[in-house]
């Protein structure tokens, strides 16, 4: 289980260097850009949130929808940046962007073009690129799980 949760993918120095840089920063936008801003602004948002129309997901209340956003959004974010569970930080927040791509957006064209469509599918598949490849390699020799997790070679799946 442990090797499931905090296997840091490759620990080639060069590599682990690209995934820091886009762990930290992929991290703090969705955190700066995304997260901390619902959490201000949560009493105004909590009853007109979407709530997705998937199966099962489309039982939740908007307060609880957007708690989830929220919790997805934020400690995900943190665990991502720190390098912490980083494949299933990854996994947590990339199903919330493909929620919010495919359920909230789904009506929505797929590129921004101003000044006519400011809302469009764009931003959230360009979050959701990184986090698949952070799925995939994990969070290198620079994070957390390489110090919780010490293999000296990679897992090859």
């Amino acid at each position: 289980m442990k090797k499931f949760f905090f296997d840091c993918g490759t620990r080639d120095l060069t590599a682990s260097q690209g995934i820091f840089a886009l762990r930290v920063m992929l991290g703090l936008m969705m955190l700066l850009g995304h997260g901390i801003p619902k959490i201000a602004g949560y009493v105004a948002l909590k009853d007109a949130f979407p709530v997705p129309e998937f199966f099962l997901l489309n039982h939740l209340t908007p307060p609880l929808s957007l708690m989830a956003c929220i919790g997805a959004e934020v400690v995900a974010s943190i665990l991502i940046i720190l390098g912490l569970a980083t494949r299933s930080a990854s996994f947590v927040l990339a199903f919330s962007m493909v929620v919010a791509v495919f359920g909230i957006q789904a009506a929505a064209p797929w590129f921004v073009t101003p000044p006519a469509v400011l809302v469009a599918k764009e931003l959230g598949l360009l979050y959701l690129i990184p986090l698949v490849v952070l799925i995939l390699t994990g969070g290198g020799a620079y994070s957390l799980d390489a110090g919780l997790y010490r293999e000296g070679k990679r897992r090859r799946w």
